[in-house]
């Protein structure tokens, strides 16, 4: 089992890290998309402003996903004693171009997930370049977590403990959603990857979109793998060997 950031009388400015590090990382995943898009020839989500880093774009497109869900699901985890935070966002496409492209629409679903990896190796250099410089040291086992994977070497300025669960949710969280996202079940970017390689996985896909309920069956399948499959025999073994090799650098 994962260890989660204990949650007390920090919440509130723990709720703020959080969310910075969520609303960046979905903006980004979800700028990719359109970005690609726009270079493989549909500009709907261009032209909609979503090829860009503010995540003005993205709140306005989907209030619920990337502001009431991610907040509500901070204090419930928060209530239970751990910190994490789920929500959403999406960038609109020409289901015609996908259609005609489906190669190109394959690497438009492939540019989020990258994105996220790209944040992922972000953190990292980071987080190794602090430990390199004296400013970061791992944390005792008991305060190791999802959300604390450095804290502040002793006689070193405090700010570097928020720079440390800064860089800690934003490794972690994005590793989730790379690995999440590409889970092949519609309507995650997985799904339309391998219908852009395989004509039998893009045969499926689109009798499940086309079926009233067929992506939302296909959703709630991936919500009820992941945790049980995906999240202990695929993000753990890949966190944790990203762990090791961030503190195998550290000496």
């Amino acid at each position: 089992m994962l260890p989660f950031g204990r949650v007390g009388a920090d919440t509130l400015p723990l709720l703020g890290l959080w969310y910075a590090v969520f609303l960046l990382s979905l903006t980004c995943h979800e700028a990719a998309h359109a970005l690609a898009a726009w270079r493989g020839g549909d500009p709907t989500a261009y032209e909609a402003g979503q090829v860009s880093l503010s995540p003005w774009p993205h709140i306005r497109r989907e209030p619920w996903g990337t502001v009431l869900v991610p907040l509500l699901t901070f204090f419930m985890y928060a209530g239970s004693g751990s910190a994490w935070m789920m929500g959403w966002a999406s960038a609109p496409y020409d289901p015609v171009w996908e259609h005609k492209h489906p190669r190109r629409a394959a690497v438009m679903a492939m540019a989020g997930p990258l994105a996220n990896l790209a944040l992922v190796a972000l953190a990292f250099a980071v987080l190794a370049g602090l430990f390199a410089g004296g400013m970061l040291v791992r944390p005792e086992p008991g305060l190791l977590g999802i959300d604390r994977l450095a804290v502040a070497a002793p006689g070193v300025s405090s700010v570097f403990d928020g720079v440390a669960r800064l860089l800690s949710i934003l490794l972690s969280l994005n590793l989730l959603l790379c690995v999440f996202n590409l889970m092949p079940c519609p309507p995650l970017d997985g799904a339309s990857v391998l219908a852009g390689i395989l004509p039998a996985a893009r045969t499926l896909r689109d009798r499940l979109r086309a079926s009233p309920f067929g992506s939302m069956v296909a959703f709630v399948v991936a919500l009820i793998l992941f945790p049980r499959i995906v999240a202990p025999y695929v993000f753990a073994p890949l966190w944790l060997s990203v762990l090791r090799f961030l503190y195998g650098l550290t000496g």
